[in-house]
């Protein structure tokens, strides 16, 4: 099959974080299959900036032989095609790389959707949040669309909210991009921003001076954003901040903790099972998703709790070696139940997209349900 994937989200090279890499290493698990893959992303000026410079130059070229500022990019493995307002662009590319299907991903994803229905593709969404505030249209007008939700919790969220039934997948993770021996000598924390738990992760670190903590980059901060991360941290000789990085294994090598801190509902945490496959504990909170990705392989706390609780579940995973071996196993062991293979996921992935691809196969399925779905038209 020929798929298209369509996000007002920014993209590889620009921007490596969770919903970018489980869509990029989909793309490449369904490459190995057999398939045609393409990715319609916003370009983001301000990241990249060589590879930015070299697309914009595209886009002008582009925008006098075809009347549309895009430019395509094979960087990546596969076609990627970037512009500054993607949903304006997509029936061109869809005339372009004439899909089969058209897979829908974060940021904006109804308005994206809404525009590929222009071009009687069949469409599928892929749901990777649950901030619905983002969709940049009513999830309603799409009515009875084929879903794929990121975890169960997803999956509940539109049900409750919008009466689809998503089919559940795990995020895309190939985990032997991820393991690794790991020197077991900081505390790690990825993506300092305020909705990550940024405060809970400064002052755990402040309260526990004997422990060695690392903040990784991974939404795009700002440059005022950077700056005020500075200043907060600058006291706190405990904390080092890295820089996105492009190959996380760099990052578990020396890490001993994961801390996923989250004050917002997380539709899952795809990097508790970066860190759990080599065997990292987890101390997370329990919003949204997050215990589902933990399982037994760590602690879940409440963000609201005291920060005296915070730092008494890493320091006892820090220092008592017995409780650290027991959810260290329970972590390895949780991430190689079937539903975190990744030759399983893109497996049932396929199974999603033929039905979805397939007016007969989407309608069975939702009159089974008790659903009255939309008509899907074929080119």
């Amino acid at each position: 099959m020929r798929i298209l994937f369509i996000t007002a989200h920014n993209y590889i090279p620009q921007r490596y974080d969770g919903a970018v890499q489980a869509v990029n290493q989909l793309c490449h698990g369904l490459r190995t299959k057999g398939h045609q893959v393409s990715v319609l992303a916003a370009l983001m000026p301000e990241r990249a900036l060589a590879f930015g410079l070299k697309v914009r130059v595209k886009m002008r070229m582009n925008a006098k032989l075809a009347g549309c500022k895009i430019a395509r990019s094979t960087s990546s493995g596969y076609p990627v095609w970037y512009a500054w307002f993607p949903w304006e662009t997509v029936e061109y590319v869809v005339r372009k790389e004439r899909p089969d299907l058209v897979v829908v991903t974060v940021t904006q994803p109804v308005r994206m959707a809404l525009a590929a229905r222009k071009t009687n593709t069949p469409i599928l969404m892929l749901l990777q949040d649950v901030d619905f505030k983002q969709h940049g249209g009513a999830f309603e007008d799409l009515g009875q669309v084929p879903c794929v939700a990121n975890s169960n919790f997803t999956a509940t969220k539109y049900r409750n909210a919008f009466g689809v039934s998503p089919d559940v997948i795990y995020p895309f993770i190939d985990t032997a991009r991820y393991k690794t021996d790991t020197s077991r000598t900081n505390i790690t924390f990825v993506n300092p921003h305020p909705e990550k738990g940024c405060d809970i992760a400064i002052e755990i670190a402040r309260q526990c001076p004997e422990i060695p903590f690392s903040f990784v980059e991974s939404w795009p901060l700002s440059t005022d954003s950077r700056s005020e991360l500075f200043a907060r941290i600058k006291g706190i000789p405990n904390i080092t901040f890295k820089a996105n990085q492009t190959e996380m294994r760099k990052v578990y090598r020396n890490c001993k903790v994961l801390l996923v801190p989250s004050i917002w509902e997380e539709a899952y945490g795809r990097v508790v099972i970066e860190a759990q496959v080599s065997g990292i504990p987890v101390v997370a909170s329990t919003r949204g998703g997050l215990p589902e990705a933990v399982g037994p392989g760590g602690v879940l706390l409440d963000p609201i709790q005291p920060i005296s609780d915070w730092r008494a579940a890493v320091l006892k995973l820090w220092r008592d070696d017995g409780y650290y071996s027991t959810l260290s196993a329970a972590a390895r062991a949780h991430v190689t139940t079937p539903e975190l293979s990744f030759d399983y996921q893109i497996d049932a992935f396929e199974d999603v997209m033929r039905r979805a691809a397939s007016p007969t196969g989407f309608e069975t399925r939702a009159h089974h349900r008790g659903m009255n779905p939309s008509p899907v038209v074929h080119r």
